[in-house]
């Protein structure tokens, strides 16, 4: 699966949420975001651009599966369909 091409920072927090992740603050353009699963707490920033860039979405995405400890395409095909 690729990655989307035209997800915003709003959607992908909306798409977030259903792991968990809540919005803790706002700092200019950026959303800092606070999960607590799995006995763990994580924080990831998230720029308000519209789209981000795939580097970005990348990473978060990547940061975001290792921290549910599962594969960036198994959260992938969980958060797109």
């Amino acid at each position: 699966m690729k990655l989307p091409r035209n997800i915003g920072g709003k959607d992908l927090i909306k798409l977030l949420a259903k792991f968990g992740y809540e919005v803790v603050r706002q700092t200019g353009s950026h959303i800092r975001l606070k999960s607590e699963t799995m006995e763990k707490i994580h924080f990831i920033t998230i720029p308000l651009h519209k789209p981000l860039k795939l580097g970005t979405l990348n990473n978060i995405l990547s940061d975001v599966a290792e921290h549910l400890e599962m594969s960036k395409k198994e959260l992938m095909e969980k958060l797109f369909r």
